[in-house]
């Protein structure tokens, strides 16, 4: 039904929509945790705030896995040299991962105030340290990665950990926290009242210029001092999969470039910017849904920038041109991507039901008066 080359291209999109939804899901998450600390004074306050995520981080969490699955299934070339490449890294990833469930679900365990505040602070850590790491990863995906592939298609990763921790990727951190927490931040100002909700709301309005300007000046620094790499001839685009069967030149800063090769491209950062503008602005105000709704298209429109000024690559070495690995060239087989779409439309569209009815079920304000009334059944 579908060839090669299509179905190549679906796979690309389909696995940014993952990309997305989690960003979204857990963005608000890791927001909630890394502001737990900071807009909860009490244990009851605290408890609030905990209770707004508490029925949902779980499954959010799910996204996560089914994009690490996705990647290993479809691109299992990106996925041997993302996880040996930067296995200390994506071990710190999973080990900060681990503080959250420990902290949702021993937190409750005794009522003496120190034990909760260590668990407070371990859900904060849960909280902060994956999105500054994820945020390090993109950095490193806009500046390459140094690794190269053999004639035998063995990929060799002559980085270290340390080298990651350039001052981009560690600027791209940072804005990564940012976005998670203002992200949080406007999750809590729509699901509570009172206290937390104005204190949700000062976060806002001070996050929100701390986020666009982080943005502003990682955009500046992509489009005038990073290198992109350009493809010079490649094989045909439903050819079997082999990375070195492309001439690739690495051009100098070529980003902006790109955008203005594809103009309409140029609509995802105008959507980006535009809707993490408007959600502070509205944020900082009165409204709820509209604040949250634009963070999540401003969040979007981020990432789809992030596609957009990658494509075609998804993987660009930093000392093998030659051997960046594209949505063309690091696919499964055709045989391969044909199953797991049809596996994909079956079952996608139940998880997304699911996952719509379970947000309408436990929606609505969380307040301390809730929370004192089901001290048995909630955090």
């Amino acid at each position: 039904m579908f060839d090669y080359e299509s179905i190549r291209l679906i796979w690309w999109v389909f696995i940014g929509v993952v990309a997305i939804a989690f960003a979204l899901t857990e963005g608000f998450d890791f927001g909630v945790s890394t502001l737990l600390p900071f807009i909860g004074k009490t244990d009851v306050e605290r408890r609030v705030i905990i209770n707004t995520v508490g029925a949902t981080w779980e499954g959010n969490q799910v996204w996560l896995v089914l994009l690490g699955g996705a990647i290993f299934a479809i691109w299992p070339a990106v996925y041997a040299t993302l996880f040996s490449g930067l296995y200390v890294a994506m071990l710190l990833v999973l080990f900060s991962l681990f503080f959250r469930p420990a902290g949702f679900d021993y937190r409750s365990k005794l009522e003496n105030p120190t034990w909760r505040n260590a668990w407070d602070w371990c859900l904060f850590l849960g909280g902060t340290l994956p999105p500054v790491l994820f945020g390090v990863l993109v950095g490193n995906l806009i500046l390459g990665l140094p690794f190269h592939l053999d004639q035998d298609l063995r990929t060799f990763y002559t980085g270290s950990f340390w080298a990651l921790l350039s001052p981009f990727a560690l600027l791209c951190g940072v804005v990564s926290l940012l976005g998670t927490s203002f992200h949080g931040a406007l999750f809590l100002k729509w699901r509570t009242e009172g206290v937390i909700h104005e204190r949700a709301t000062l976060a806002i309005a001070k996050l929100g210029p701390l986020f666009l300007v982080g943005l502003a000046v990682a955009s500046l620094w992509v489009f005038m001092g990073i290198d992109r790499p350009e493809i010079i001839q490649m094989a045909a685009t439903d050819a079997p999969s082999n990375p070195l069967h492309k001439t690739v030149m690495a051009i100098g800063p070529g980003w902006i470039k790109h955008f203005f090769t594809h103009p309409w491209m140029l609509l995802a950062p105008l959507v980006g910017f535009a809707g993490i503008t408007m959600a502070w602005l509205y944020g900082k105000g009165q409204s709820r849904i509209a604040a949250f709704m634009s963070s999540s298209l401003g969040i979007s429109g981020l990432l789809l920038t992030l596609g957009f000024g990658l494509f075609p690559f998804l993987l660009i070495s930093s000392t093998d041109p030659g051997s960046s690995l594209t949505l063309w060239d690091a696919s499964s087989s055709h045989t391969t991507l044909l199953l797991a779409f049809w596996i994909t439309v079956v079952f996608l569209p139940i998880v997304l039901l699911y996952t719509r009815w379970v947000y309408k079920i436990i929606w609505g304000s969380v307040t301390e008066t809730s929370v004192l009334k089901d001290s048995h059944t909630l955090y």
